[in-house]
């Protein structure tokens, strides 16, 4: 396993070698020797293509001079791990952390906190909303990370020394990674910004939402009239509470499709059953009768109202020309801050703003950046002019005093 020249140079004593962990006394040794930093950063390997939940088999763990490859598949404890990932004191750094988080809370119950998570954080510096990892250490560090075992299945053993490095590197790069962007984001006076970004990943219930919630997911909804709603909203609980019960991915249980055909067609009787692409002899035979019966119970309930939401609903001329004033100002906003401005808003959440519905403008750092402004600018609080070619905002008259 190798990488290019560029890709060790100066980074010091982080890209040493990695440790492979498979045993109760050197996890414990490991876990004592680092229960004193600061900040730890963490990444875990998985797999979950036949399950519903997650199988972990693999943790990084690393510092700005060690990196760990943890093998839960041999440890029967891992609470040595598990007390570092709870302790408050230490700080976790992530990239992406949603998985990763959601895989520690379906194993021990609680959100492993206080985190920083670089990809949230990436914006802020001028990179790309959503940057993956490996853009992110080539944009930092100038570091090309290998791709080739991108597509491991990480629960085979033995893992080779190449697999190894390449999780290990996960964290180790995160390890010089964290620290750069930290300072910068504090010179800029931006790191408390990330506050009420980094806040809802903390909570529990984003990792343990109710069966009764699952239709939220399911896409076509606002096509359908109330009473074949009322179906899709039953179906969906059944099936996530079924594949919790069996271990098994949703769609292994019933797809999406088939629960939106079952809501259209209201199937009464067996043979209606067949009509329904997508069901399988096997569900039918297991499932049939339970399905047709909920079904026609549902038919009888009031469905759970969809969410307000008209992002579909086509703009009128008046709200995609304010959109383009918007968006003026915003690329103005950005630009002060040397922020691309495609990571502060999109179109839609501009005509989410201006038709006052929820939009990520009116939130943490986004709204401290541009938010408030947007909406002076819709209220008409502020004006537009152009003046030697260089677009100007001000303050109207009758807010000359704000």
């Amino acid at each position: 396993h190798t990488r290019s020249a560029s890709s060790s140079r100066g980074l010091g004593d982080v890209y040493k070698r990695q440790e492979f962990i498979n045993t109760a006394e050197a996890l414990t040794a490991f876990c004592d020797a680092i229960k004193d930093s600061d900040w730890i950063t963490v990444d875990t390997e998985f797999i979950r293509e036949k399950t519903y939940y997650p199988k972990l088999c693999l943790i990084q763990i690393g510092t700005q001079d060690r990196a760990a490859c943890i093998d839960p598949l041999a440890i029967q404890s891992l609470d040595p791990v598990y007390d570092l990932l709870m302790d408050k004191s230490i700080l976790k750094v992530l990239h992406a952390c949603s998985q990763d988080l959601e895989i520690f809370v379906h194993q021990k119950g609680e959100v492993p906190g206080p985190i920083f998570d670089t990809q949230l954080a990436a914006p802020l510096l001028g990179l790309a909303e959503q940057i993956g990892y490996g853009n992110a250490v080539r944009e930092l560090l100038g570091v090309q990370l290998d791709k080739a075992h991108s597509r491991t299945d990480w629960s085979k053993r033995p893992l080779s020394e190449a697999q190894l490095e390449y999780a290990a590197d996960d964290v180790r790069y995160l390890a010089k990674m964290y620290p750069m962007m930290r300072t910068q984001l504090d010179e800029l006076g931006r790191l408390d910004w990330l506050d009420a970004e980094f806040e809802p990943y903390g909570r529990l219930e984003r990792y343990q939402q109710p069966p009764e919630d699952a239709w939220r997911r399911i896409r076509g909804l606002e096509k359908l009239k109330p009473r074949a709603l009322s179906v899709v909203q039953k179906l969906a609980a059944w099936r996530e509470t079924r594949a919790k019960e069996r271990d098994l991915p949703r769609n292994w249980i019933l797809k999406d499709d088939v629960i939106m055909d079952l809501a259209r067609l209201a199937p009464v009787k067996p043979s209606d059953l067949d009509n329904i692409r997508g069901l399988q002899g096997k569900t039918l035979d297991r499932y049939g009768q339970l399905l047709l019966d909920m079904v026609q119970q549902a038919l009888t309930e009031d469905p759970v109202p969809l969410p307000k939401r008209s992002r579909g609903v086509k703009a009128s001329v008046q709200e995609d020309a304010l959109a383009d004033v918007l968006q003026a100002q915003l690329r103005l906003l950005a630009d002060a801050q040397d922020i691309n401005s495609a990571a502060v808003a999109s179109r839609k959440d501009l005509l989410a703003l201006i038709r006052d519905e929820e939009s990520p403008l009116l939130k943490g750092w986004r709204r401290k950046l541009a938010g408030d402004e947007l909406l002076a600018m819709r209220n008409g609080e502020r004006i537009i002019s152009i003046e030697n070619s260089h677009v100007e905002i001000a303050r109207a008259a009758g807010n000359a005093q704000e």
